[in-house]
């Protein structure tokens, strides 16, 4: 049985899942990038669309975030650090550690619009097969003289491919490490350090797999070119992402 991620590309016969692949590429990039100027009020209003997104293409939003929690943990640290070194209004005060208002709204916002380029990106790779994404970045590099777009394409594609056995041999390392209490470890850089090292080990094992099992089938970048269908519902997609865009940096 295939291991599920938040990763892994699900059926559907959503608007998302049948949306040409480039159109989604485009969007995400025009959109994620307008977030770096947007306020508060706009990027809840950008998160209310990912959930009604995230609905119309069969997700669960809570099951979703519970698969990335630590990420979520992570956004929490970068809140306080954030929270911590912005010079501001001094709202507490503890041995010289002091948070500030200024402070505790910047590190919201900032974490705030992390979290929702993880949305956005969950949202891409849950409704577009690997296969698209490998042709989508190959018609985009296609016109640039001197880089070689079919083995990026590839590169790019098995990247993406490769999350989901990452993160299931993380976990599989994982619950090894805690049926033999390694969990009552306490120093948690130890922790990181004994997990982190057998999962590169076993993440440059399988790409060695990976790159014999290609050589044995005679691989070549002499492919035939992919073929795009797409749904006629790009052109409003792309009209809609342009004024979301302009409202995200407006608003």
């Amino acid at each position: 049985m295939a291991h599920v991620t938040p990763f892994t590309y699900r059926q559907g016969q959503s608007l998302l899942h049948l949306l040409d692949v480039r159109c989604k590429f485009f969007i995400i990039c025009i959109v994620s990038m307008s977030l770096l100027s947007a306020h508060l009020p706009a990027c809840f209003f950008y998160f209310l669309m990912l959930l009604f997104f995230f609905k119309k293409s069969g997700l669960n939003i809570f099951a979703t975030l519970n698969s990335i929690k630590y990420f979520i943990l992570l956004l929490f640290f970068v809140f306080i650090a954030r929270a911590l070194t912005v010079k501001g209004d001094i709202i507490f005060s503890f041995y010289g550690i002091s948070i500030t208002g200024q402070g505790l709204n910047e590190g919201f916002l900032v974490a705030f619009k992390f979290f929702l380029v993880m949305l956005t990106g969950l949202l891409f790779s849950t409704t577009t097969q690997p296969s698209s994404v490998k042709s989508a970045v190959q018609w985009f590099l296609k016109p640039i003289p001197f880089v070689p777009e079919k083995r990026v394409a590839v590169m790019i594609s098995l990247s993406l491919s490769f999350m989901p056995v990452i993160l299931k041999q993380a976990k599989e390392i994982s619950d090894a490490q805690k049926a033999r209490c390694a969990d009552l470890q306490k120093n948690p850089v130890k922790k990181i350090i004994r997990l982190v090292l057998p999962l590169l080990k076993k993440t440059f094992l399988s790409a060695d797999s990976l790159v014999l099992a290609m050589e044995s089938r005679c691989y070549s970048d002499d492919r035939t070119d992919p073929e795009f269908l797409p749904s006629g519902k790009e052109i409003p997609f792309l009209i809609g992402s342009f004024i979301i865009s302009l409202s995200l940096v407006w608003l």
